[in-house]
């Protein structure tokens, strides 16, 4: 059974999701938008079984005592920090990481960024930053599909549309889920604070993830590396997929599914399988840590 702990990192403490032993290798699970901890539930009881240990945190913004305000606290660099501090602060250098939506985002930056600390990294929906962000400004197709993260850059009017006729919007998204993960997910989005904060993750990084038309943002990533995608996700077009793959460096398995964005929920006995297998097979290599 999986139990809630608090996690203190700096003035913040994230409510965490945690299920196995402690002494296993931990696999740190980061969530997207709009959702919580709580679409892992399962899945880390599952994969606890294999012989990890599993930790799931309310992310930045989402967390009862982790909700600075202003966006300028929601940049991708301290999302990634954030979780690099709660392995710190579990005691582990080096971790396995999963993300799904945002939870990807910030997953690749992470890999990208501290490279010796992710022993393996599987990414959900989103791929690499730097074909994300090209195919926003490039892709026809992309730029139609991400014409909701413009609209999330007006001040109040997001806010005021997605709490509309008891949050209709959102649960138009949460069709799949069930009704205590949809209870959970209203838990926090019915904080004003707190909702705000989950739109503060759009509006600190879209000037940035705009640069990538003129500048590489995000580089290489030598970490070993799954990635799945639903080829009819209306969020994530081809294009950023396609062009994502060459950014991967070390070992990489890229699965397509024959679903949308809310793979968790739709294809679980999938995601299930190749993450499992994709855990195993890098469980108990440990690198070397490089000292500055």
């Amino acid at each position: 059974m999986s139990e809630l702990i608090e996690v203190p990192v700096d003035n913040l403490i994230f409510d965490c999701r945690v299920a196995g032993n402690k002494s296993d290798e931990l696999v740190i699970f980061l969530h997207g938008f709009p959702e919580t901890s709580f679409m892992w539930s399962s899945l880390i009881l599952d994969i606890s079984k294999q012989g990890f240990y599993c930790l799931a945190p309310n992310l930045r913004g989402y967390s009862n005592k982790a909700c600075p305000s202003g966006k300028k606290n929601y940049t991708l660099d301290k999302l990634a920090k954030d979780v690099m501090e709660i392995a710190k602060a579990m005691g582990r250098g080096q971790f396995h990481l999963v993300g799904h939506d945002w939870g990807a985002g910030i997953g690749w930056k992470v890999a990208h960024d501290y490279p010796d600390s992710i022993l393996s990294f599987t990414g959900i929906s989103v791929p690499h930053l730097q074909a994300f962000s090209e195919s926003i400004i490039k892709n026809s197709e992309q730029k139609r599909m991400s014409r909701y993260i413009r609209l999330f850059q007006w001040p109040f009017f997001p806010e005021k549309m997605i709490r509309k006729n008891n949050f209709a919007l959102f649960r138009k998204l949460w069709k799949n889920s069930s009704e205590a993960e949809i209870e959970d997910y209203l838990s926090v989005f019915r904080d004003k604070k707190k909702l705000t904060a989950a739109l503060n993750y759009y509006r600190a990084n879209f000037k940035p993830f705009k640069k990538a038309i003129k500048k590489q943002i995000l580089g290489e990533i030598n970490v070993a590396t799954l990635f799945i995608w639903g080829e009819k996700d209306k969020a994530i077009g081809s294009w950023a997929v396609e062009n994502g793959h060459k950014f991967i460096k070390n070992d990489y398995v890229f699965l397509k599914l024959d679903a949308g964005h809310w793979l968790i929920q739709t294809k679980y006995q999938e995601i299930k399988l190749a993450l499992s297998e994709h855990l195993l097979k890098y469980k108990y290599q440990k690198k070397p840590i490089v000292k500055p």
